[in-house]
């Protein structure tokens, strides 16, 4: 039985005669001679032919679909048959075939309806990427185009990916977790999309790979999540409906399942997946919207790692016992585990390390979570430095912080003891309230939680989120908390009491609308995957609602004598040294000023600023006159005799 190839030489040597025959047709010999040429070296292209017939059973082409792809083919293939091409199309040299002469050449009619449906927007070879059809004039006159990946694979040539899908694909990373099994029946029932519902903390993607490797099927790896794109900003539908058509075609090509991370983002382009020319597992952050689709796809839900899950991965990576808790709770997926590993390995490597330190690792972890939302700001990307040795604090409060990192930690080991989150709606993220007044702690409390996490601090910028336009506060509210999730930040929400307040009496539309908006903030904080931190000063005005839902509220108490002592003795303690001849007297200090950490720390530093510009020590002067600076700025006085003498 002849190959496609062959009958597409076939077909072709019919139509030159065909034109030969006409009385008087110009380029005779010009295409006698590109044909002659074409045809003696024929038999260098066996490899060439034979892929594409495996192509054409890739895709699931029929007789006459192979041979369209075969005329585009043959432009690709050798010089002479790109000149025959040109002749045979009406041209006067080289060209791509026309769609008239392509559907000669395979037999086909162009008064066919069904034969010109072959080259429409859904037909297997343009939907596919395969073929791409060129120009706007009349579908006769129009160019056929072999996509350039099409042409590689034929060809025999391996080739990289273009950069915008080489930055996309992934390597596959398998973790069998609850839900593998539900993936690996879909796909084996021949649904041709399956919707894996993968929120933060959870491994859709991984779970979808390990499904294809029980299958004992290829898969072929991409992350929409990676396309460069503004935060807070959907991608624009042109590029990625763009992106889904050169995904789809290279996952046929490799006769591959595409498994496609951040498929929420494709939003409605997300139905084409469900016409791709291969099966296609779609991992994303929100539930199936019914607006995408007239069709319902098959849905599951993704599985989550336990820590010991995580220490596998990390073991496997940079070797048993390299990792400690603080790592292991990080909520990586196994591709990002993979990342980390290798980016902590060569940073440990220029930092003259054996292996990776924890810091090393939660700083390449870090990276991770790089980017910004409107309405938010985030810390730097490698951490504000602070620790839970920064915090001088009162033991109970001390201890709350601590039990809130560790509930951080531990929550994806109780979640694997059942669904005590609760259902309808709720997340499985965890909130807390630190109320005290200014300067007690609250913020840098924040930021020792965010990296004790190996996170980011997404501190709510209040003035960019609360708009006077009525429903737009809650777009601004949810671009912050979606952005926080994706990325693993910790959202903190600092004078909380200003947008979080009580809901009051509806007095007019404004009063209506603004209750909404706390109404929304308690749905969508329950529903949060991530950790949320809100800071007041005032506890009484927060909304009580907010109390139910809360895991935490910590107070941080205005410091008492022994307290600030410890406050004056830590700050001083960042000076290499004070003035011997003048000693600072911590004591002193601590019982005259009743002042909290956080001016404490602007008396320190504005004493480091005067003894620096008199070329000395930082002593008990430079300390006393920054003091009374900072309390007249403050509205107070000293009360106490002791510090007047």
């Amino acid at each position: 039985m002849p190959t496609t190839a062959q009958r597409v030489r076939t077909a072709f040597d019919d139509a030159l005669a065909r034109r030969e025959a006409l009385p008087s047709w110009a380029p005779a010999a010009t295409a006698r001679a590109a044909r002659d040429a074409w045809f003696a070296d024929a038999d260098a292209f066996g490899a060439a032919e034979a892929a594409l017939d495996e192509v054409a059973g890739l895709f699931g082409l029929g007789p006459a679909e192979a041979a369209l792809v075969g005329v585009a083919h043959v432009v690709e293939q050798h010089p002479s048959a790109h000149v025959l091409v040109g002749v045979l199309a009406g041209d006067e040299g080289a060209a791509r075939p026309t769609v008239a002469l392509a559907f000669e050449i395979a037999g086909l009619s162009l008064a066919d309806p069904v034969a010109r449906a072959r080259l429409g927007e859904g037909a297997r070879l343009v939907r596919s990427g395969l073929l791409v059809v060129d120009g706007d004039g009349p579908l006769p006159a129009r160019r056929l185009r072999l996509h350039e990946r099409a042409a590689m694979r034929l060809l025999g040539e391996a080739g990289p990916l273009a950069p915008a899908l080489d930055r996309l694909v992934l390597p596959a990373s398998p973790a069998d977790v609850p839900g593998t099994a539900a993936v690996a029946a879909a796909l084996r029932a021949g649904e041709p999309l399956v919707w894996v519902h993968s929120p933060l903390g959870t491994v859709g993607t991984a779970m979808a790979v390990a499904a294809c490797q029980e299958l004992d099927v290829d898969v072929l790896v991409a992350d929409l999540e990676r396309q460069p794109s503004t935060p807070g900003v959907l991608p624009d539908p042109l590029v990625v409906r763009g992106v889904l058509r050169d995904l789809v075609l290279e996952a046929g090509l490799q006769g591959a399942v595409l498994v496609l991370g951040g498929a929420h983002l494709a939003g409605p382009l997300v139905q084409e997946l469900d016409r791709a020319v291969v099966p296609v597992v779609a991992v994303g952050r929100t539930a199936w919207d019914a607006h995408w689709a007239a069709e319902l796809p098959a849905t599951v839900a993704a599985g989550r790692l336990t820590s010991g899950d995580r220490s596998a991965l990390w073991d496997a990576r940079l070797g048993a016992g390299v990792v400690g808790r603080d790592v292991t709770a990080l909520r990586l997926s196994p591709e990002q585990v993979a990342v980390v590993a290798r980016r902590a390995l060569a940073d440990a490597e220029l930092a003259d390390e054996d292996t990776p330190s924890g810091p090393t690792l939660r700083a390449a972890a870090r990276r991770l979570s790089a980017g910004g939302s409107a309405g938010a700001r985030a810390s730097a990307g490698t951490g504000s430095g602070a620790s839970l040795d920064d915090l001088v604090l009162p033991a109970r409060t001390r201890l709350e912080v601590e039990r809130l990192v560790g509930w951080v930690r531990d929550r994806d080991d109780v979640l694997a003891l059942g669904d005590l989150h609760g259902k309808g709606g709720k997340g499985t993220g965890i909130s807390a309230l630190f109320s005290g007044s200014p300067g007690t702690g609250k913020t840098l409390a924040a930021h020792v939680v965010a990296d004790s996490l190996g996170a980011d601090l997404f501190q709510v910028d209040l003035s960019a989120v609360v708009d006077k336009y009525i429903g737009e506060t809650e777009k601004n509210l949810e671009r912050v908390f979606g952005q926080a999730e994706s990325l693993g930040a910790v959202l903190f929400f600092d004078e909380a009491d200003s947008l979080f307040g009580s809901r009051s009496a509806v007095n007019d539309a404004r009063d209506r609308y603004a209750n909404q908006e706390v109404s929304y903030l308690l749905q969508r904080m329950e529903a949060s995957e991530g950790v949320t931190i809100l800071a007041t000063n005032l506890r009484g005005n927060l909304d009580p609602a907010f109390a139910r839902r809360l895991h935490f509220m910590v107070h941080f108490p205005d410091p008492d004598e022994e307290t600030r002592t410890r406050l004056w003795r830590h700050h001083l303690g960042q000076l290499p040294r004070t003035d011997p001849d003048d000693p600072v007297d911590v004591d002193l200090l601590a019982a005259c000023l009743e002042l909290a950490g956080g001016d404490i720390r602007n008396i320190v530093l504005a004493a480091a600023y005067d003894a620096v510009a008199q070329r000395k020590d930082v002593g008990m002067n430079e300390v006393r006159a920054a003091a009374n600076r900072e309390m007249a700025k403050l509205g107070r006085r000293v009360g106490d005799t002791r510090w007047t003498v």
